[in-house]
């Protein structure tokens, strides 16, 4: 009788240990593009200093330049180059974020965004509310998102946006700023530009 009950402790240690490792749920991302854009490498953008007109729009904060700090990150990586204090750039780009906390599985409404005149409407729920409660009453949980446009600073015609939401347990480490933000960023930019209009779960 010892043997198999030892088995069947390692076996529920495993799983659990399989839970903990769960890092982060999948990310829902949108994206939306009249054309697909064909900037050379080496072009030069710059980062608005104040957030993206939504639901994250006020002074930029410690919490946001984590999220500013990561779409550079990405962008760079695609090949950009940010220019420089009094230098001028073809690309304005403008970040927004939002978090918002609350009890049990999160929920959201539909959002809406759109590029030249086309709009798109996403929060289907994919990949949200993933956390799993063993007990104990409801996780309270960290709704995050984060809103990036990139505009032709000569016209101000935006001409690529994307919006990208998770969930997580608000006391789990990918609720921390710098891991949340470089996980909704990678989401983000994956395969940039991105299908126009289509929403995705990026793992």
């Amino acid at each position: 009788m010892t043997r198999p009950f030892s088995v069947a402790l390692l076996a529920a240690a495993a799983l659990s240990l399989g839970g903990c490792a769960t890092a982060v749920p999948p990310v829902e991302v949108t994206r939306f593009h009249n054309a697909v854009p064909g900037w050379a490498p080496g072009t030069r953008y710059a980062v608005a200093t104040t957030p993206l007109d939504g639901p994250g729009a006020a002074m930029p904060s410690l919490e946001w330049n984590s999220y500013r700090a990561a779409v550079d990150q990405q962008l760079q990586r695609l090949g950009l180059v940010a220019a420089g204090a009094n230098e001028r750039a073809p690309l304005l780009v403008r970040v927004s974020f939002d978090r918002s906390e609350e009890r049990g599985a999160a929920r959201r409404s539909p959002v809406s965004v759109g590029v030249g005149g086309s709009t798109g409407s996403y929060g289907s729920g994919v990949g949200l509310g993933l956390g799993i409660n063993l007990g104990g009453g409801p996780k309270a949980m960290a709704d995050l998102q984060l809103a990036v446009r990139i505009d032709d600073s000569a016209s101000g015609q935006a001409l690529w946006e994307g919006r990208a939401l998770t969930a997580v347990p608000v006391k789990a480490p990918a609720a921390q700023p710098s891991l949340a933000a470089a996980k909704l960023a990678e989401a983000l930019f994956r395969d940039f530009p991105g299908e126009s209009g289509r929403t995705i779960s990026v793992p």
